[in-house]
């Protein structure tokens, strides 16, 4: 019943995200681009997954790619977006043969790397595979959102998977102070056609990074400039902000 994580996840994935505002972020994300001089032609979507935010930067008019370290999230992505070339890879060790004007990584999936080492790693991956003046867009938890992740640690709901099929989800989170990681148990019952039912869980963990810990990271992978917002309005992020964005711009005339 216990799985690694985004393995059995990924069959019921878009079900229980379905309200995920990838279109919004796509809109946050190119807006700041063009605001800042970038009018995008292509992109790098890392720990793509199931290729919500792919898919969104496709309907902008860009060419795409998708990276993801989970064969399950990409076999759905590749269904979704059969035309977007999508490569297995490690965020912190990656290497594609071509260079983008744009690299996104939403969702806090970068949060699943657990130390500051391996997040500087993903972040010298990633300004590796820019154009010069290209830009670097991604999103974190807090130290504060990975200790209060969820209000009451817990969410469930019930959800219907593309193939018709019902899933209930019971995800609960805890915060370990001992290595200061948020954990999540993601429980999930699948009832299947024939009446009968599969459970299984995920175990995920995240590191929570403030700003202060991502700028020296930043600095140290190459990016020339950098800003750290919250969402929606690109306002400073205070001490009270669960989630950062980040946008970091490679060396070079934008």
């Amino acid at each position: 019943m216990q799985h690694p994580p985004f393995t059995a996840l990924a069959a019921v994935y878009d079900a229980i995200m379905a309200d995920v505002e990838y279109d919004a972020w796509a809109d946050f994300i190119l807006s700041y681009a063009r605001d800042g001089g970038l009018t995008p032609r292509s992109a790098l979507d890392l720990a793509c997954g199931t290729g919500g935010l792919t898919r969104e930067l496709v309907v902008a008019g860009l060419e795409v790619t998708g990276l993801d370290g989970s064969a399950e999230m990409l076999r759905l992505a590749r269904e979704r977006l059969p035309r977007v070339p999508f490569e297995q890879g490690d965020l912190r060790s990656f290497a594609l043969d071509r260079h983008f004007d744009l690299v996104t990584c939403v969702f806090d999936s970068l949060n699943n790397l657990l130390t500051p080492e391996d997040l500087g790693r993903a972040f010298a991956r990633a300004a590796a595979h820019l154009r010069p003046g290209g830009l670097l867009a991604c999103d974190l938890n807090t130290r504060l959102g990975v200790r209060e992740l969820w209000e009451g640690d817990a969410i469930e709901g019930l959800a219907t998977a593309p193939n018709g099929q019902e899933v209930h989800y019971h995800w609960s989170h805890h915060h370990d102070p001992d290595t200061d990681l948020g954990v999540v148990q993601a429980f999930c019952r699948v009832l299947e056609d024939s009446g009968e039912s599969r459970e299984f869980v995920e175990t995920h963990r995240e590191r929570g990074y403030d700003p202060a810990d991502v700028a020296p990271l930043l600095s140290a992978a190459g990016f020339a400039r950098w800003e750290i917002v919250e969402y929606p309005d690109y306002a400073d992020p205070g001490p009270e902000t669960p989630r950062i964005w980040v946008f970091a711009w490679a060396a070079g005339a934008q």
